[in-house]
């Protein structure tokens, strides 16, 4: 058995998925990015204020299972740009108290509506 898992405080997927799927007692979240639930538009002001909207939004696909960050037991950090890393990651790290998640970061090309930062995270109950 599958449980979609949607809440109005994290954005609307923006194509043919669901923000997380709770199954067999681990919730698999799609990636985040910088939007702004209530607004719809991306945070571009900075990275490390598209991260700290990321950040958010996952906190808010968590909270509908009842979860949070310290049941994410593995993230993946998509960049636009490696130069990133050391912004994003002081941002993440303050999500996180200790027992840290597993996790890759990678360079990729190109994100969704050109967002510099996506992040996604596997969490179990």
């Amino acid at each position: 058995m599958k449980k979609i898992i949607n809440t109005k405080n994290a954005p609307a997927p923006i194509g043919p998925y669901s923000q997380a799927v709770f199954a067999n007692g681990i919730l698999f979240a799609s990636g985040q990015i910088a939007i702004v639930p209530e607004t719809g538009e991306l945070v571009t002001s900075s990275v490390q204020d598209e991260t700290q909207q990321i950040m958010k939004n996952i906190a808010a696909v968590l909270q509908e299972h009842n979860l949070d960050f310290s049941h994410v037991v593995k993230t993946t950090i998509f960049l636009t740009d490696m130069a990133y890393f050391v912004k994003v990651n002081e941002i993440y790290a303050s999500y996180f108290q200790d027992n840290f998640p597993a996790r890759e970061t990678v360079a990729v090309k190109g994100l969704p509506k050109n967002a510099n930062v996506e992040i996604t995270v596997t969490a179990v109950q």
